[in-house]
């Protein structure tokens, strides 16, 4: 007799397992196929942008083509992507893109569309507000939050070598070379530094900057890292500086 309960246990206890096995496989491949079907459906959003928008002007075109190279490596990301981390990664590729080609449509004059859903990379980092503009080494560069003769490259917002850079319009996609290696780390800390640290600003950059970040934004004991930003923690809000996100 007691042969037989152990077994009738053992048979419910193998059963019960194998049941939430099969729950959990079935809600994992669940949550897989939500998160494929959203990144899949912000990629086409991009195709459609990418496809239909034209235009000659600096701004536009430099706008174009980094959307269509997100949107090259969202495709490839999607094609390799088979968990959710790896999909979600995909998501993030092509809103970005779709960043770009919101700008595109700034510059082009048109209606930008409805808001993105917020970049993960671009959390905290905030937008310009105010153009603004630094000598680095004898070179001039510029910053703003429009898009111009002399700011036609876009950024969306993100970290370079762990410094938030806001959204906005520059004169030179300096991030690029800070992300690289050699003197390109250098070249473009000098010019974060020169745009962002009050240290270096022109008159009016660091107002209210006391009540800022201080060296935890990474810019060691400058204070208010947004003089010309609206970033959270810093900016616009209750007069500290110029710049808003």
């Amino acid at each position: 007799m007691e042969l037989v309960l152990v077994a009738v246990l053992v048979v419910l206890l193998v059963g019960g397992f194998v049941w939430w096995r099969r729950e959990q496989a079935a809600r994992e491949a669940r949550s897989l196929a939500d998160v494929r079907a959203d990144a899949q459906r912000w990629y086409e959003r991009l195709g459609g942008q990418v496809l239909n928008l034209h235009g000659d002007e600096p701004a536009v075109r430099q706008a174009l083509v980094d959307a269509a190279e997100r949107y090259n490596a969202a495709g490839g990301q999607l094609e390799q992507a088979r968990t959710i981390h790896q999909y979600r990664l995909a998501r993030e590729t092509a809103l970005e893109g779709l960043a770009y080609a919101r700008a595109a449509r700034v510059a082009l004059g048109l209606d930008p569309g409805p808001e993105l859903p917020p970049l993960a990379a671009a959390e905290g980092t905030g937008e310009l507000t105010k153009e603004r503009q630094v000598q680095v080494q004898g070179q001039t560069f510029s910053a703003g939050p429009r898009p111009g003769r002399d700011t036609p490259y876009y950024y969306p917002g993100g970290r370079v070598q762990g410094r938030p850079v806001p959204a906005g319009w520059y004169s030179t996609p300096w991030w690029k070379t800070a992300l690289g290696a050699g003197a390109g780390v250098i070249g473009g800390m000098l010019i974060a530094d020169a745009l962002f640290s009050p240290a270096f600003a022109d008159p009016g950059y660091d107002t209210g900057y006391q009540e800022g970040f201080g060296d935890g934004a990474g810019y060691a004991d400058q204070g208010d890292v947004g003089g010309d930003f609206d970033g959270g923690g810093g900016g616009d809000v209750g007069g500290a500086g110029d710049f808003g996100g």
